[in-house]
Formats: structure tokens, sequence, C-alpha cells
């Protein structure tokens, strides 16, 4: 019953983003394939990794993989940042105009966060708060 559920709130979270992503490629000005759009998600999520753990992680050849980030920084949705460390080493960073793309799935969440600041109690949200640790 458990998996079922978390499912359920999974697919509709998807469902959402997938709606507003169709919404904004009507636009088609500089607008992300739907490939793109999965890199753009790998690369957010793992918090400006190299071209190189971009490409492990894409399970991607370096060449393709250097292929896609460059059309992304053309597109003006990721820049490359010179390492504090490792001056021979870029990290692959957003850019606010995919930000703003990406808020689209955050719009959503904030809105399933205020309804259940409504539902719940304190008691109930801390409880939440500690599983979601987990």
């Amino acid at each position: 019953m458990f998996r079922e559920k978390f499912d359920r709130v999974y697919a509709k979270f998807k469902l959402h983003f997938y709606q507003k992503v169709f919404e904004k490629i009507q636009d088609k000005e500089n607008c992300l394939t739907t490939v793109e759009t999965f890199c753009m998600e790998i690369i957010y999520a793992t918090n400006g990794p190299t071209v190189n753990e971009f490409a492990k992680i894409a399970n991607l050849s370096s060449p393709n993989a250097a292929y896609k980030v460059n059309n992304l920084v053309k597109k003006g949705y990721l820049q490359r940042v010179q390492s504090d460390e490792d001056k021979r080493e870029f990290h692959l960073k957003v850019t606010d105009k995919y930000l703003g793309y990406y808020n689209i799935s955050y719009q959503y969440m904030d809105t399933i966060i205020k309804r259940m600041e409504e539902r719940f109690t304190k008691e109930e949200l801390d409880l939440l708060i500690r599983i979601l640790k987990i």
C-alpha cells in the first residue's frame, strides 16, 4: 500500500512537470528538447559536475556529453566555471535562465507544501521531516 501511494504522489509531480515543460516547448524560442531537459536535471541534481562526471552519470560517451553541454551553453542554460582548486577543471553550472525554467516544478511543490501545512498538525509535519531526512 505504501509503495502504491508513494508511486502515485511521484507520478503526480512528474505529470505536472511534464505538462509545464510541454507548455514551454510551445514557445520554441531557445527551448530545451526532452533530452536536454533530462541532461539539465542531471547537471542540476549533481550540483556542478565536470563534463566527464556528467558523462558517467548520464551513461554517455565523453564526445556525446561534450556535444550536449556545448548546445546547452549556446542556448544559455548552462555555463562552464573554472575550478578554484584545479585550473584545468571546469564545472557545469546552471544559469538563471535554467532556474526560471526549472522553477515550474517548484511552483507546484510550493502549492503542495502549503496544502500540507494547512492539513497536517505540527507533529505530523515534524514526523514527515524526520522520515524524509532518513
